[in-house]
């Protein structure tokens, strides 16, 4: 790791619902905010393992993620330092949490570990609805979530700029196409189109070769 650095990761998957909450946390950081140079952010979506080489360049790690506390759906919690990879490890909602489960430990091995890490995570109400947004219940949690990250960033000396204030426009995180405005308006409703998957493939528990 290089100096005093700081990752603002937003992890999850947006076509499932109320798991896209982390990257639509970091992507709305990034619409709002301008950051010290020092300060990367980063939309993970489900990139798992590819996302080690930012891990390890950080003294600082700040995560968002749908995570299932067993809580009142929109529940706001967190998790920090040696708690955050034991707590994504315990109970794993969906493969993207395995797999940075696994980007934590590798950094740990290699001896480039953030000195300092905070999960914000949020109780989903919805996953299996495929195509689908944030459920209102999630995205009006968003708002807290970024100043909780904002407080936890300007107690360490790390400031953000107004976008409205400086007018300077941010630079996308990911594919225009994926942003939250525009998704919601390019997509079906949901008897134009399955949203909720093929059962099949969900349940495993159901026989493929069964007929119906």
């Amino acid at each position: 790791m290089t100096g005093d650095t700081t990752l603002i990761l937003g992890i999850g998957n947006v076509l499932w619902a109320d798991e896209g909450f982390g990257v639509r946390c970091v992507e709305t950081l990034n619409q709002r905010y301008r950051f010290p140079e020092q300060v990367k952010l980063l939309d993970g979506g489900t990139q798992g393992i590819y996302l080690v080489q930012h891990v390890q360049n950080a003294s600082r790690l700040l995560v968002f993620d749908a995570v299932d506390y067993g809580l009142k759906p929109g529940t706001l919690r967190i998790v920090r330092d040696e708690e955050v990879p034991k707590f994504m490890g315990a109970k794993q909602m969906s493969l993207h949490q395995t797999g940075f489960q696994e980007v934590l430990a590798m950094a740990e091995f290699t001896g480039s570990y953030p000195s300092e890490l905070l999960l914000i995570g949020v109780q989903p109400e919805l996953l299996e609805d495929f195509g689908g947004s944030l459920t209102p219940v999630v995205r009006d949690r968003i708002d807290e979530a970024l100043e909780i990250a904002l407080n936890f960033l300007a107690e360490r000396g790390v400031v953000a700029e107004s976008r409205s204030e400086t007018g300077l426009a941010a630079e996308e995180l990911s594919p225009g196409q994926l942003a939250l405005q525009a998704y919601e308006q390019g997509r079906p409703a949901s008897d134009q189109a399955c949203r909720t998957g093929d059962a099949r493939f969900l349940n495993p528990a159901i026989d493929l070769n069964e007929e119906s």
